[in-house]
């Protein structure tokens, strides 16, 4: 996970009638993995992934439907649905799309598509690096077994109002391993604390589209992202 900030800007792609105002910079985006060798941080090579990804996603392009009505993000395709609202981050120094934004059921769904390892995987690792990089934030992260596997329960440290003081927000980290990429997830909001709203937030993370692509990538770069052609982005 890198350890740079960096500033971004959102713009806010409407995908139906109805939007959610949750902000998904309570986490911070991250655009790179660190290239950190797994056996300094003692962690397994193995992929993480539910035993039903295939049939239930996060799928591979080669796995999903083809005719389904998907938004062409680049790295990742994402499904429509009532009351769903989409946000890309912007790095500002590069202009390059950096996360996808969703909002949805009162809560936030920030995703990045990575590269991988054809063999193995990459969430063992980067929940270490998570967790040290929380620490040093002045947070804490619990490790618990979710839906997707393995996955981090975190208070994270934020600005809260208008008079800038600190608070502690809880989000929680989420990762699955594909055929040659690694999907992240921060749920923040309804989905982090509230197991209706999480079922809905988890629903949509599954139905996420991975597009790996055929070109060589380094493991942990991220997958281009890219703005939708029928979209039109709004200040």
């Amino acid at each position: 996970m890198s350890r740079k900030s960096k500033q971004k800007k959102q713009d806010e792609i409407d995908l139906t009638e109805s939007t959610v105002g949750t902000d998904v910079d309570a986490v911070d985006a991250t655009t790179e993995l660190d290239s950190v060798e797994p056996e300094e941080l003692g962690t397994d090579l193995s992929k993480s992934a539910p035993e039903d990804r295939e049939i239930e996603g996060p799928l591979d392009e080669a796995e999903a439907n083809s005719v389904r009505p998907y938004i062409d993000l680049g790295g990742v395709k994402i499904l429509p649905r009532e009351g769903l609202n989409l946000r890309l981050e912007i790095e500002e120094s590069t202009k390059r799309i950096v996360a996808v934004g969703l909002d949805y059921a009162g809560s936030t769904l920030q995703v990045q598509p990575f590269a991988a390892p054809r063999s193995t995987g990459l969430w063992n690792e980067t929940r270490v690096q998570i967790q040290e990089q929380i620490a040093k934030q002045g947070g804490t992260a619990t490790e618990r077994d979710g839906v997707f596997g393995p996955e981090l329960v975190a208070e994270v440290p934020v600005v809260q109002g208008t008079d800038g003081a600190a608070g502690m927000r809880i989000a929680r980290f989420v990762g699955v391993d594909g055929p040659r990429w690694f999907l992240r997830g921060v749920i923040a909001g309804e989905g982090a604390t509230n197991p209706e709203a999480a079922a809905k937030v988890e629903d949509l993370f599954r139905s996420i589209v991975v597009v790996r692509g055929s070109a060589p990538m380094p493991p942990r770069d991220l997958i281009p992202l890219k703005m939708p052609a029928s979209a039109t982005p709004t200040a």
